[in-house]
């Protein structure tokens, strides 16, 4: 005898795959309606006849984050992860990347999701350097308020939708070195 298996649910409001009991979503807190999503039990578009979607996966993070730590009291230390991420975000925005998760110092950004464009990968980079740039347009009121200046890294990986590896670069600017 064949047990019919729950399909998994997928969030409306942020996308997101979560279990079939699940009564909210766990990434976004969004109420979940009884019936499954529709894009649960049918293919997305493209996808039966064999479409890759390519994502360009971004991490920015902080340069010396443990030691910012140490050297800044618990509040002043947050005001300024917080400044670095608003002037992140304002970056990645402006060249459509998708913010996935905030993780400590660091943004995890996909572009061509959930809307993809012909130059996703360009896309990204663009916004890491703009990052960068607004980085440093950041230290100058971080240097006079708190006395220090943040240093970033930009990491890219370019990849189809179900997983082949086809590149992967980084990059960074250091404040110190001019």
């Amino acid at each position: 005898m064949r047990r019919s298996v729950p399909l998994a649910l997928t969030c409306a409001q942020c996308g997101v795959q979560l279990p079939p009991a699940a009564k909210f979503c766990l990434h976004c807190g969004t109420a979940l309606s009884a019936a499954p999503a529709a894009s649960a039990a049918a293919p997305a578009a493209g996808e039966a006849d064999g479409e890759r979607r390519h994502l360009t996966v971004m991490f920015c993070d902080l340069v010396g984050s443990t030691d910012l730590s140490q050297r800044l009291d618990v509040e002043d230390l947050r005001a300024v992860v917080r400044a670095y991420q608003e002037a992140a975000s304002g970056a990645i925005q402006r060249h459509a990347g998708h913010i996935a998760q905030y993780l400590g110092d660091g943004l995890l950004v996909y572009f061509g999701y959930p809307h993809a464009h012909e130059d996703d990968a360009e896309r990204a980079v663009r916004a890491g350097l703009d990052i960068l740039t607004a980085l440093e347009t950041l230290n100058d009121r971080l240097a006079s308020e708190y006395g220090i200046r943040l240093a970033a890294r930009v990491r890219y990986s370019h990849r189809p939708g179900r997983g082949r590896h086809h590149g992967r670069w980084e990059q960074e600017r250091d404040p110190r070195s001019g």
